[in-house]
């Protein structure tokens, strides 16, 4: 890395400049330099991971396959079971628990998380700038060079081979790339959550309520330890009542919950989710990882194993590419390879069975979950639940648009690995 000065900006060169220093940011940024690229990952926040945008919910089985040694000190709960409630209140439990009895999922404290993989990406040999906000790309003869920024409100200018979009959800390098990261109303959720005290909730438990009560979405209830838990909901605008908000649904659902109505709020969270299936995350000189690429579960809204195993195959991709001397669009090709082998068809129908599942009645929803209780499903995978349902229950198949018979073929619902 090398910096200089101009009449009007200071000026970095790097190989990879990264925006967003978030799980993928991180991630990716790790993975070039342990691969020897120099990398500069800028932040414009005052600090990593927060504030929190989050239900902090991840599950275990990912963190090996990307390299991320679990750490106690960023674990806030260890997740024993799933429960989903129905509109009226009837309940099917997946046990994650282990066999040797253990959970299959954290509760993180993200802002430590996040921070533990900033730290990552540094000890590789990253440089981190914080406070540095990027204000556009550097074209020249055409091509992607570099971008400008802002340093604790000074001008800066970054060069490099390539760039890492990694600046979420609103990603505007992505957009100003010419990457078509646009979205329908249909796939966005507004969503917003508490971290609420003195609530009696199960510590070992997270809760999912479907239906009318967050059309469009659920809500959810992730435990944080005594008597602490995150309290939150995502809803689809276009099926809300005229002039509802977030805000409206959650706090009618709490004042109705007696675990919940005499809690306190300790803090405010909120912001939209895409529940798109992916984009084409590269161009030339470019390339984009988690939420500013739409690798987020259309289902459920996650994305923190997305964006971290999209910024590993973006980290090593790249250090491909610079053992080439090429960072175009056709050499970055191994990245959308790596990425739709990994999720990718498994997103796109995921992207369609959302579509439906929005639609369901109240009705319907508690005809699923007694279903799924029924059946004595121990763990939820959503091959499974298609497969009882067109067994057991095809008319709520029908019911969603899908034809019993042909539930898993290619063209509608890709099959997937056991």
């Amino acid at each position: 890395m090398s910096a200089g000065n101009t009449t009007k900006a200071r000026t970095y060169s790097c190989d990879v400049v990264v925006v967003g220093a978030g799980p993928g940011g991180s991630m990716a940024a790790k993975f070039a330099a342990l691969g020897g690229l120099d990398v500069i990952v800028l932040e414009k926040k005052a600090e990593i991971g927060s504030p929190l945008r989050c239900a902090e919910g991840v599950s275990k089985k990912w963190f090996d396959s990307v390299g991320i040694e679990v750490d106690e000190s960023w674990i806030s709960t260890e997740i024993q079971r799933m429960k989903f409630v129905s509109p009226s209140g009837f309940t099917f439990v997946s046990d994650e628990g282990g066999s040797d009895g253990s959970g299959r999922g954290y509760v993180l404290e993200r802002h430590l998380f996040d921070k533990a993989l900033a730290r990552q990406a540094a000890d590789a040999g990253a440089k981190i700038m914080m406070r540095t906000a990027c204000r556009g790309i550097i074209r020249k003869d055409g091509k992607f060079v570099g971008i400008k920024a802002d340093e604790m409100g000074e001008p800066i200018e970054i060069y490099a081979k390539c760039i890492v979009a990694a600046d979420g959800f609103e990603s505007q390098v992505a957009r100003w790339a010419g990457l078509d990261t646009s979205l329908e109303m249909k796939d966005v959720d507004s969503c917003i959550q508490y971290r609420m005290t003195n609530v009696n909730v199960d510590p070992n438990a997270c809760e999912f309520r479907i239906g009318s009560v967050s059309p469009g979405g659920y809500i959810w209830i992730f435990p944080k330890g005594e008597g602490v838990a995150n309290v939150g909901i995502g809803i689809q605008a276009t099926r809300c009542e005229p002039g509802a908000s977030p805000k409206f649904y959650l706090d009618k659902f709490i004042e109705e919950d007696p675990r919940l109505r005499d809690g306190q709020i300790l803090e405010i969270s909120g912001g939209g989710v895409s529940t798109s299936k992916p984009v084409s995350a590269t161009t030339d000189n470019l390339i984009a990882v988690g939420d500013a690429a739409r690798f987020i579960n259309p289902l459920t809204g996650g994305g923190i194993h997305e964006a971290c195993i999209s910024g590993m195959y973006a980290g090593k991709v790249l250090t491909e590419c610079a053992s080439k001397g090429s960072f175009s669009k056709k050499d970055l090709a191994g990245y959308e390879h790596m990425w739709e082998k990994e999720v990718g068809r498994r997103f796109t129908r995921n992207a369609k069975i959302k579509e439906k599942f929005v639609q369901m009645s109240d009705d319907l929803m508690d005809e699923l979950i007694i279903m799924l209780d029924d059946a004595g499903m121990k763990k939820l995978k959503m091959d499974s639940v298609l497969r009882i349902l067109a067994e057991k229950k095809p008319a709520v198949l029908e019911a969603m648009g899908i034809d019993a018979e042909k539930y898993n073929s290619l063209d509608v619902f890709p099959k997937q690995k056991p």
